[in-house]
């Protein structure tokens, strides 16, 4: 009996050992960057237009107010998941996102980013582009997925891969008073300034179609 009892205990600790390296591994594909060539890979701006309909909807027990359509081709620079905070809910995943210089890697490699909190955080020893260049070109953008589909894209979502998101930049209200209104500029800074897009179709890939 005890060498049975030990046998077993032996085996018990090699799965839960199996099963940690799983976990790590799985992690480590899940968080490792994608790395591109120099130049521009997201050279268009960003694309916001009013909103078709101003009728709401109820997403999770939130209403949704749409306030502009949007459409972006941006790479990925951070991703943050949120499971726990009061906007996980609604958004599991946010993206920083960056186009024009601040898709190209030769720019890029001079930055430090990191997310948290909500926030997106950016610094660099030396700045390849003006400060004012780096605000307009980046941001770092609310995720509320329309469907499972487009969830689990956001969340498989890479550092380095490029990223076409079509939606709406939206008012999410809760029924406890809480609210999230979406940023509809560009160049805004602080509290405030992120986008909250309500993300009807996702596509990304590790390169540009004309690559």
């Amino acid at each position: 009996m005890d060498e049975w009892l030990e046998g077993w205990r032996e085996r018990r600790a090699s799965l839960v050992m199996a099963s940690l390296v799983l976990i790590a591994a799985f992690l480590w594909w899940d968080q490792r960057a994608v790395s591109q060539p120099a130049g521009a890979l997201a050279p268009e701006e960003p694309v916001q237009e009013p909103p078709e309909s101003t009728a709401t909807w109820t997403f999770k027990n939130h209403t949704l107010t749409p306030l502009a359509a949007f459409d972006i081709h941006a790479r990925i620079l951070g991703k943050e998941r949120y499971r726990f905070d009061r906007a996980a809910e609604l958004s599991p995943v946010d993206l920083a996102l960056g186009w024009g210089p601040m898709s190209d890697s030769r720019v890029l490699e001079a930055f430090t980013i990191d997310q948290r909190d909500r926030w997106y955080f950016w610094r660099s020893a030396r700045m390849p582009i003006p400060a004012t260049q780096v605000v307009s070109h980046s941001a770092n953008m609310h995720m509320i997925p329309a469907d499972g589909g487009v969830a689990r894209r956001l969340k498989a979502a890479r550092v380095g891969q490029l990223v076409h998101l079509k939606g709406q930049l939206v008012r999410a209200d809760g029924k406890d008073g809480w609210h999230w209104v979406s940023s509809l500029s560009r160049t805004d800074t602080g509290d405030g300034s992120c986008e909250v897009i309500w993300v009807e179709s996702a596509q990304v890939a590790d390169r540009s179609p004309d690559m």
